[in-house]
């Protein structure tokens, strides 16, 4: 069936809405691996199975990088390999996710269909032998798609060993842009501009004459210069994704049975691991369509192990589905050769994942492959498949989940404090970056601010502008938000009238949702909340706080990348710059809105400032507490158990061994055994993790 774009979300998400509630995921966390038997060197599942028994792996996925070995030509299917491995693992006891093989399309696809292939903005189209290729819009594509989706599913759904479905693999819109795209995109506008009028106010296109009369004579957006068209083709780009996961979501459901659950491996922005928010998806739109988020992290190691993005990744795929709990897909076990980890890192990270709310933990991958692109990202097995270090840590992590896994499980997070973040403002952020050679972007703003509270032992949820109730939370943070709506903007604000505490930062409120620049004072619809408002801004050039207010001492006090030169309405000023020319201007401000407060940042300060100004927010808020009795690198994440105590996770980020005072109420540590008394001492060796459940 060969539908238009704008039917198939529709379709899509009226299949996926009865089954969201009855899938099931095991009570217990989950270990695992990705395991690819088409990719093993000889038949070696039987001597896999038995050594996966061995480090007590409880899952693995399957099927999601083979769709050429499946389907050898269409309609053509080949199932061995699934099968084989389908019996070897139920009866080891293994269960087993099975992956839709969408991303990495066969040859004879792309040979029979070439428009299969994606058409990029500079008109190129994509040549055969990378995966993600393709045109998710395609219809010959989609018709590929659910043929061997169907067929898979149909296949595998009656399997004992089946308890869920991963659809396609950290999905983008791969910048697809050619003429079905860019006709799609106008049908898009035109639901949202009826009028022209409308449309070419609201983009200024009158600007170098790019004006559209008639809709017959709109052109590809892909020479844009203007950004608000730019950004709402990002944000129609995302929403192809969302509609894509959605279809395939539906047609698992239709095929599979209802007690199987349904993820997808969400991938993050990727600074040599992973960074940031995701700039092509909406993953709290595209995660609507899936029973349980999924979240694959990657992350520095050795000495720059910090578990920063870790806590990042996790705090975000959290908060995709109303702060529950989420599957970790994909992370590495040895990885680059640079990440191959220290003695007792495998472990910090596993139960730092769980930490955050994760209920899986499984590696990419199992065995490294012998050759192509991926040779040296290694899994938890070199190319001899034979054990080493790092398979021998795995053992003991296995060892500890199989006996605390049901105890470990659906841990509950009650977090006081959120980040707001917006994929319209990253792309407004984004189109005018700023900074050293005009490198920083909006996740080089959010970062560093997210790292301070992580440091503090502050944990934090993630809202969006889809998030309609913000009470549940005392303080947030609003980092460049540079895109937004009136009724965005009014809302946070709202917030903090009742009595919330909010923090913006510069970059913020600037331009409304269309990325179209607000004509009144600037910050916009903030100015009157925060009590501040300005005309200039510039870049720093040997600028920092008058007096060090905060008392880190040079360089640390220093201004970066980018200043507003604030002039307080209401607002009490907390610092202004130093500077021979900017010294009158105030650089952080705080204002009483309503039963609450308002501060503003009008710079981008360096880490150690980042954290003084972040701790005096915290305090403020009446959050300072028995976790920030540590700091890292002695790192604190809590919550809730699967019995209904409080639990600690004590994690050692340094190569010293540590001996820490637990803050909290007395308890066990669950991976010893042993008694921790209130302020009693908890050692924890290089690299070391503890469990004190109270």
């Amino acid at each position: 069936m060969k539908l238009p774009i704008s039917s198939w979300l529709a379709l899509a998400l009226a299949i996926t809405a009865p089954g969201l509630s009855q899938a099931q995921m095991p009570d217990t966390v989950l270990f695992g691996v990705a395991y690819y038997d088409e990719y093993t060197p000889e038949d070696r599942l039987a001597r896999d199975v038995a050594m996966m028994k061995t480090a007590h792996i409880s899952v693995v996925r399957i099927a999601e990088s083979t769709w050429g070995t499946l389907e050898r030509q269409p309609g053509v299917f080949d199932f061995s390999h699934v099968d084989r491995v389908l019996d070897a693992m139920h009866k080891a006891g293994i269960k087993v996710i099975v992956g839709t093989p969408t991303y990495a399309i066969p040859t004879w696809l792309a040979r029979q269909h070439p428009d299969v292939l994606v058409q990029r903005p500079n008109g190129v189209k994509a040549q055969y032998g990378a995966r993600q290729n393709m045109d998710i819009t395609d219809p010959e594509y989609r018709k590929a798609c659910e043929r061997v989706i169907v067929a898979l599913v149909k296949r595998v759904k009656d399997h004992p060993a089946v308890i869920g479905y991963q659809v396609d693999n950290e999905t983008k819109p791969y910048e697809t842009s050619g003429p079905n795209v860019q006709a799609a995109f106008q049908q898009w506008l035109r639901k949202r501009f009826p009028d022209l009028d409308q449309l070419n106010h609201a983009f200024g296109l009158n600007y170098w004459s790019n004006r559209v009369n008639r809709w017959e004579d709109f052109p590809s957006v892909n020479g844009s210069i203007n950004a608000s068209l730019s950004s709402a083709f990002a944000e129609f780009q995302r929403g192809l994704v969302t509609e894509f996961l959605a279809w395939q979501a539906a047609l698992v459901r239709q095929h599979g049975r209802k007690d199987q659950f349904v993820t997808h491996n969400f991938d993050l922005d990727w600074r040599d691991g992973s960074y940031g928010v995701q700039s092509v998806v909406d993953h709290f739109e595209a995660a609507k369509a899936l029973d349980i988020a999924g979240v694959d992290i990657y992350h520095p190691g050795q000495s720059k192990l910090t578990g920063a993005e870790i806590a990042f990744g996790g705090d975000l795929t959290r908060s995709l589905k109303g702060n529950r709990n989420y599957l970790l897909l994909e992370t590495q076990a040895m990885g680059f050769p640079g990440w191959t980890p220290y003695p007792g890192q495998l472990r910090l990270q596993a139960y730092s994942h769980i930490a955050s709310g994760a209920n899986m933990v499984e590696y990419w991958h199992w065995g490294s492959t012998a050759n192509a692109i991926e040779t040296y990202w290694r899994g938890l097995l070199a190319q001899d498949y034979q054990p080493n270090p790092t398979y021998e840590e795995a053992k003991v992590i296995g060892a500890e989940l199989e006996r605390l896994g049901p105890r470990l499980a659906n841990l509950r997070k009650h977090n006081r404090v959120a980040f707001y973040v917006s994929n319209r403002a990253l792309t407004g952020t984004n189109a005018f970056k700023f900074g050293p050679g005009y490198d920083k972007g909006y996740n080089e703003v959010l970062r560093p601010l997210y790292d301070a509270l992580y440091r503090m032992n502050v944990e934090v949820d993630f809202v969006h502008p889809g998030t309609q109730d913000l009470s549940a939370y005392k303080l947030i943070v609003a980092p460049a938000l540079y895109a937004a709506s009136d009724a965005e903007i009014q809302r946070l604000n709202d917030f903090a009238h009742a009595g919330g505490h909010l923090l913006y930062t510069f970059k913020s409120g600037f331009s409304d949702e269309n990325v179209k620049v607000r004509h009144t004072q600037q910050p916009g619809a903030i100015a009157g909340a925060a009590g501040v408002k300005y005309s200039q801004f510039t870049v720093p050039e040997d600028v920092s706080l008058a007096g060090d207010p905060y008392q880190v001492g040079q360089p640390a006090n220093s201004v970066r990348w980018w200043m507003e030169l604030l002039t307080p309405t209401t607002a009490q000023v907390l610092a202004r710059y130093q500077h021979p020319v900017w010294g009158s201007y105030a650089a952080l401000t705080r204002n009483r809105h309503g039963a609450g407060e308002v501060t503003y940042m009008g710079f981008m300060p360096g880490d150690v400032l980042a954290e003084k100004i972040l701790e005096e927010a915290v305090r403020r808020a009446g959050l300072w507490g028995a976790q920030q009795r540590l700091h890292h690198p002695a790192v604190v994440r809590s919550g809730v158990s699967n019995n209904g105590r409080p639990v600690h996770y004590l994690l050692n980020y340094s190569a010293s061994e540590l001996t820490v005072v637990n803050p909290f109420d007395a308890g066990t540590e669950l991976l010893s055994g042993q008694r921790v008394d209130k302020g009693g001492q908890v050692a924890l060796p290089p690299w070391g993790v503890a469990i004190v459940e109270e």
